[in-house]
């Protein structure tokens, strides 16, 4: 499994925006650095078949009225166990900066397993908690909405799979159908009109592709080449190379050290690279794409740097050490509810009030929950430069209609 990406940035001043919409007198702290992960990570408990730790004990973390379920892999093996300590500790550190929250969380370890995931959430749901933040695992999100749905208690999932959202399941975490959405939004609006894409056979690639032809087609963009490939990239470069002739824009959806390798794949088949615009998702974010000469001046989608990197230094100055990429979700999901619990009374996780269109703002910028269980992110568009990236257009303000 690909571990959780960690960023080493510096701390920045404590910003904050308020939620919108039903929620506009509520404060959540703002801040984000883009990496989004793959549809692949985190999708089972323990793929590397290393033996988990021992199990943790339950935690009841603040002393509100209000209940809430939080569900992690905490003695999960690996890069997991990792990524769920980090979460906790961004869960807490959100509590903590709520001024006098009513909630109490209600933590509970699930080892990486639907099994634990279900059991977690039975106990959650006998102590009285009103809603059910986590699991991280794909697989295990189905056993906890077994129990949650015929009770009409929702769940905020931390999955980047949007196969296991649905009614009364929502996913907080970085989609590629948000990054892809963006970028071609962006790159139709600077005159972009026909587009080449090289993305992986995978999971991943098959969600990309769904989305990158829908926005393309949204925008009466034309697709002229578009290639999957495997562990040979080759044959795939070949085909996009001939066809780029007639393309302004090329995708190149994959994580860091594949964007390189599928970039110099290309210029290996001819492609002149510096002629066409390159686009990118979150998943560019990385230091050897920064690093890469072909690959300078493309364009990605991601959450604005800024407030990651004033997260991470908060999170740094309390607990001594760096935060995971996935720990910002589960602190945006805790001050969403604290400011939820506080200004919407009983309807307070209602779907209707979930899935509020004007959304909210949390670290990683504005996000709002569709019916259908999956997310949309207002992103910000990053252009690729040596030791880095800056921005060319902001993350947007609010939501469109």
């Amino acid at each position: 499994m690909e571990g959780p990406h960690h960023r080493k940035s510096p701390p920045d001043g404590t910003t904050r925006r308020t939620a919108l919409g039903l929620i506009a007198s509520a404060p959540l702290l703002a801040a984000c650095s883009g990496i989004q992960q793959s549809l692949s990570q985190f999708s089972s408990g323990n793929p590397e078949g290393v033996p988990a730790g021992p199990q943790q004990q339950p935690q009841a973390v603040g002393t509100g009225q209000v209940k809430i379920g939080l569900i992690l892999p905490l003695s999960a093996a690996g890069n997991a166990g990792l990524a769920a300590q980090s979460m906790r500790n961004a869960a807490e550190m959100a509590l903590a900066e709520f001024q006098n929250p009513n909630i109490q969380l209600l933590i509970k370890d699930d080892g990486g397993s639907p099994q634990g995931a279900a059991q977690g959430a039975q106990q959650a749901l006998s102590e009285g908690a009103e809603i059910i933040l986590g699991p991280l695992f794909a697989g295990s999100v189905p056993s906890v909405a077994q129990l949650t749905r015929p009770r009409g208690t929702s769940v905020i999932a931390f999955s980047t799979d949007s196969s296991v959202a649905g009614r009364g399941v929502y996913l907080l975490s970085f989609l590629p159908e948000s990054d892809i959405n963006r970028i071609v939004d962006y790159s139709a609006g600077i005159g972009k009109r026909s587009f080449a894409a090289m993305v992986p056979d995978n999971a991943y690639g098959n969600v990309v592709e769904a989305a990158f032809k829908q926005a393309a087609g949204r925008k009466n963009g034309r697709v002229v080449a578009f290639e999957k490939y495997g562990a040979d990239r080759a044959a795939a470069a070949r085909t996009v190379a001939q066809s780029l002739g007639q393309a302004d824009a090329l995708l190149i959806a994959d994580d860091g050290e594949s964007v390189v390798a599928t970039a110099d794949a290309l210029t290996a088949a001819g492609a002149n690279l510096r002629n066409i615009q390159l686009l990118g998702t979150g998943l560019w974010d990385n230091p050897r794409v920064f690093a890469s000469p072909v690959l300078q001046g493309g364009l990605y989608a991601a959450p604005d740097p800024s407030g990651f990197r004033s997260f991470a230094g908060r999170y740094r100055t309390k607990f001594g050490g760096e935060p995971v990429r996935t720990a910002t979700l589960a602190y945006d999901a805790v001050a969403l509810m604290a400011a939820l619990a506080r200004t919407q009374g009983a309807q307070r996780f209602a779907p209707e009030t979930l899935t509020n269109p004007s959304g909210f703002a949390g670290i990683d910028g504005l996000f709002r929950f569709r019916s259908d269980g999956t997310n949309e992110r207002g992103l910000a568009v990053m252009k690729v430069a040596s030791g880095g990236s800056t921005p060319v257009a902001g993350s947007p303000k609010s939501f469109g209609a």
